[in-house]
């Protein structure tokens, strides 16, 4: 059977196929996919082939990247960037998108996040464009809202920060009560994927 070359590997005519057709389901600003974002988009499609509950929700869905984090311990999780109007779509079936995903990469968590842009305090408006910097742009708001999105669909309902005496601080999170028996288990892989994200340390707790 015929092989192709595809940047550094070989593939027959049918793997071919199917890994074009996997990169529809993922849209990067710049580059090409890496090897764990082209298995992600795989998998996508794969859902979006077979599964009956998720296939009309994710004809039209796609992600922008994908990265693999070190949770400490040994365990490791999986952040999926999703463009910021297709959130609201993602949101709709994430919880039997994430569980299937987590099925297919061995148990890893998967977290879904926005992808943002923060603009610097220097930020200067184009000649198309006036008015002051956008709130949802700063340091703080974004990272408020990836917490949202790492916890999501658990609601936060209250925040504090917590001063230690070496002056680093913790930012104490804590979650509705109602969904502690299902997101117990992932505070550890939120509280991690938060810091390398953030560089912030968070710790979580129910209320």
């Amino acid at each position: 059977q015929a092989s192709f070359l595809f940047g550094e590997k070989f593939y027959t005519h049918r793997r071919l196929l199917a890994f074009t057709m996997s990169l529809l389901k993922i849209r990067k600003s710049s580059g090409e996919p890496d090897e764990l974002e082209a298995s992600v988009a795989q998998e996508l499609l794969n859902l979006e082939m077979t599964s009956t509950e998720l296939k009309g929700a994710l004809r039209d869905l796609y992600i922008t990247a994908a990265k693999e984090v070190d949770c400490g311990g040994g365990r490791k999780a999986i952040i999926i960037y999703v463009p910021y109007k297709l959130l609201k779509a993602f949101n709709k079936i994430q919880q039997r998108l994430v569980r299937e995903l987590e099925k297919k990469f061995s148990g890893k968590h998967v977290i879904i996040v926005k992808q943002r842009t923060i603009l610097g305090k220097s930020y200067t408006r184009s000649n198309k464009t006036t008015g002051p910097r956008p709130r949802s742009r700063t340091l703080t708001a974004v990272q408020d809202a990836i917490l949202e999105d790492i916890v999501y669909p658990t609601e936060i309902v209250g925040k504090r920060t917590r001063c230690k005496v070496d002056g680093r601080r913790i930012v104490k999170v804590y979650l509705d009560s109602k969904d502690q028996a299902n997101v117990e288990g992932r505070t550890d892989t939120y509280a991690a994927v938060y810091n390398k994200l953030t560089n912030k340390q968070v710790s979580f707790y129910f209320s």
